[in-house]
């Protein structure tokens, strides 16, 4: 069997649908069928059910599972690792989101330089689905997020929480307005959106990410909801401002990892993570 053909399997795995395989791979749907064929035919037994819903693994798939993310695994780490510059030792991947890059993430780049000169960190945004699917093929050691799925094989650790506040680019600023912008923070805020303003009819601007959020407040004005670690620069330098008596949510962020990695570096990469979540609660 080749890489190929195991990295197909994962990425199936993770999405469920040969369908969304091809498209995440960028293949036609019959070259990501042949290859499980074939992988199927070298293994000598059935890995997936496919019905309406998808697919599904079998039991033997489920035992192949581990093995396939070893082997792609091995195969990453064989090209990061041989070519490293010969003062490094070794590398680790870390991803997140956006929001996390900002001040949390930064600050654990530097402690892992301080503490492990000699390792190649490799660092990448992403958004839950993906970052999710980059750790089940093995291609990323850890993943840093907000609402992670569970997969086996996977640890899901809380960090720390993120507390969400309403930020607006006028002083006088009471609630959303005409301007308000609509940050997707996920279901959980959704609810809590929700119920804080049961009026609220649909905003007229919606963004994905909080960064963007920020970038609308500082061009055209209004307000949203945004992390108040993220915030805090722009409202020390009098660019945005806190509303005040506005409701705060709490938006927890995990670290996701795999359980049983042969990363050399990874129990460090978490230690400091641990650490420095340690101090964000503590702010």
């Amino acid at each position: 069997m080749d890489i190929d053909q195991a990295r197909t399997f994962l990425v199936i795995t993770a999405h469920g649908s040969f369908l969304e395989a091809a498209r995440q791979l960028h293949l036609t749907q019959s070259t990501v069928s042949a290859r499980v064929q074939r992988l199927e035919e070298e293994l000598g037994v059935r890995l997936f059910v496919r019905n309406r819903a998808g697919a599904s693994l079998t039991p033997a798939g489920r035992r192949f599972l581990d093995y396939a993310k070893r082997l792609v695994l091995t195969a990453d780490q064989a090209r990061d690792d041989v070519g490293l510059p010969e003062p490094y030792r070794a590398s680790i991947r870390i991803g997140g989101r956006i929001a996390l890059w900002e001040g949390f993430l930064p600050r654990w780049v530097g402690w892992m330089r301080r503490q492990a000169a000699d390792v190649v960190v490799r660092s990448e945004i992403g958004f839950e689905e993906d970052l999710m699917r980059r750790l089940i093929e093995g291609s990323l050691d850890i993943g840093l997020m907000y609402t992670p799925s569970h997969s086996p094989g996977l640890v899901v650790e809380h960090l720390f929480d993120d507390t969400l506040v309403l930020i607006s680019s006028r002083p006088d600023t009471t609630g959303p307005g005409e301007d308000y912008i609509y940050i997707e923070w996920g279901p959980g805020f959704y609810g809590k959106h929700a119920q804080s303003y049961p009026d609220l009819e649909g905003p007229p601007q919606l963004a994905n990410i909080g960064w963007l959020g920020v970038q609308l407040l500082l061009s055209n004005g209004g307000s949203c909801f945004l992390p108040a670690r993220m915030a805090a620069p722009f409202v020390a330098a009098g660019q945005l401002y806190r509303v005040p008596h506005s409701p705060e949510y709490a938006h927890p962020a995990y670290m996701v990892y795999a359980r049983d990695s042969d990363s050399p570096v990874l129990a460090q990469a978490i230690t400091g993570l641990r650490e420095l979540a340690a101090q964000e609660s503590g702010a």
